[in-house]
């Protein structure tokens, strides 16, 4: 079993930056590919970006790739997620999620709201 537990979310203006942080629990946190999904009210769960277990590889989903940067520090047990240039439709839940491959673990998400 994993725990995650996210941080760093809330109320920012347009163009603003926030840094969404993840601690996870319970198993050997290097051994997870470690990944944030997004909600936003009313639509499906997307996915936003993630980072391979060996901090080599990552992913962006096109709507924010050039504005968000996912990172890891395996001797913190965390994961980041650097949100800069924010815009409204940005607003959601991010939710993070770590797998090995299966299952997929998940926090209980982190709000982001991006005023005009």
């Amino acid at each position: 079993q994993v725990r995650l537990v996210e941080s760093g979310g809330g109320l920012v203006q347009a163009g603003g930056s926030l840094r969404l942080s993840c601690a996870a629990s319970g198993r050997t946190f290097s051994d997870y590919v470690m990944g944030w999904f997004r909600q936003a009210p009313g639509k499906e769960r997307e996915f936003v970006a993630l980072i391979s277990s060996s901090n080599s590889v990552t992913r962006y989903a096109d709507s924010v790739k050039g504005r968000f940067s996912i990172s890891r520090d395996n001797a913190k047990n965390t994961v980041y997620l650097q949100v800069n240039s924010l815009k409204p439709e940005d607003t959601a839940n991010y939710y993070c999620y770590a797998e090995n491959p299966t299952p997929r673990y998940w926090g209980q998400g982190t709000q982001v709201t991006v005023s005009s």
